[in-house]
């Protein structure tokens, strides 16, 4: 048996009636780019996240982009980001001439580390990018206390959680902003890229939106340099659909994982289940010395890993510039080492996750 690491033809065809006539209704509009439909798809998310205001761009990493944008983030101000994540939130610091600055994050959530954000603050500190990993919330309200009444943004990179939740509430939406991916392997995903921004600030959504087309507010009149970020009218309407199946998808990713964590704690270290939160298991994370030979052993038996991720951010190439060393975060570098992700995705079936357990089991007898 072959399990792949995600099946997105399976999940289109479980939906296929409801996807084939939203995408019609957009062609046959004629309305193709934002519109009612990019508008009710926004209004939906918003409730369902309980926010005010959703902000549909091109990517997730244009939510990170223009988040940034909207701040105010300049030559030389400084953005905290925690060194084991995707690239995408110390790209867009450095795309705007800001200087990125590297902390920890912790061994059982990996999500950043309270702890080490006051250290890495110096009045050139603007923001704070947290980042809800493999769909688990990190402290978001210890960040806003630790912050108080500083004149700090919280930026929080929700691109693997949408769903998730932190004390009740949905993440992304807890200070300021909170950027989203809707890329197609994303617990909501699209057919293509897409992504939003989250905010209760009436201000900062008002020129967000005219961010994302131009500046502007009004056609042939551009009040601000923006640039052409927008969620087209497909996307939305795919979304919209996708939306009303995302709990139950939610709550099949989290039966999966419990099934793992039930069989394999024995074997490997699994994903920690923290207080006052619920994990949508964007990915499931074991960690084990050796994860390479795991990851080939499964490999032969015909059952997909990943591995997310196998650097840490302060030691690509690409922010040498910063003049970071190995050592300099332990825990992360410890992480690129021993993480992989095994499959998980709604369409599992039981044979499938059956098949991931016996592979597993089978390298440790």
């Amino acid at each position: 048996m072959t399990v792949p690491p995600v099946n997105l033809a399976r999940q289109y065809q479980n939906i296929r009636a409801e996807i084939d006539e939203a995408v019609l209704r957009v062609l046959e509009s004629g309305m193709y780019i934002l519109g009612e439909e990019v508008e009710k798809f926004e209004s939906e998310l918003a409730d369902y996240l309980g926010v005010r205001h959703v902000i549909g761009v091109a990517s997730g990493t244009d939510a990170l982009l223009l988040s940034l944008r909207v701040i105010g983030i300049e030559a030389d101000d400084e953005v905290i980001v925690p060194a084991f994540t995707f690239v995408a939130p110390a790209e867009v610091v450095a795309l705007l001439g800001g200087k990125v600055v590297f902390t920890d994050v912790e061994s059982e959530s990996f999500n950043i580390d309270v702890s080490k954000i006051e250290p890495a603050m110096t009045g050139r500190t603007k923001a704070v990018i947290p980042v809800h990993l493999y769909g688990q919330s990190a402290e978001v309200d210890e960040i806003s206390d630790l912050l108080g009444n500083r004149d700090v943004y919280i930026l929080e990179d929700g691109a693997q959680s949408v769903g998730a939740t932190y004390r009740g509430a949905k993440v992304s939406s807890w200070r300021h902003l909170g950027a989203v991916s809707f890329f197609p392997t994303k617990n909501l995903g699209c057919c293509g890229d897409g992504g939003a921004i989250v905010t209760n600030d009436d201000e900062l959504a008002a020129k967000l939106r005219t961010i994302r087309a131009h500046g502007s507010s009004k056609k042939y009149e551009h009040g601000r340099l923006g640039t052409n970020s927008r969620l087209d009218a497909v996307q939305a309407a795919i979304l919209r659909v996708k939306l009303r199946h995302l709990d139950e998808w939610n709550d099949r990713r989290r039966e999966i994982a419990a099934v793992y964590s039930g069989e394999l704690s024995d074997l490997v270290l699994v994903p920690a289940m923290l207080e006052d939160r619920e994990h949508i298991f964007h990915q499931y994370t074991i960690r084990l010395e050796d994860r390479d030979g795991l990851m080939a052993h499964l490999r032969k038996r015909g059952v997909s890993s990943a591995i997310h991720y196998p650097k840490p951010l302060h030691l690509q190439p690409a922010y040498s510039y910063l003049g970071y060393r190995e050592g300099d975060f332990p825990v992360s570098e410890r992480l690129a080492e021993e993480v992989l992700c095994l499959p998980i995705y709604p369409e599992l079936n039981e044979r499938e996750v059956r098949a991931v357990v016996e592979g597993v089991k089978s390298y440790f007898k």
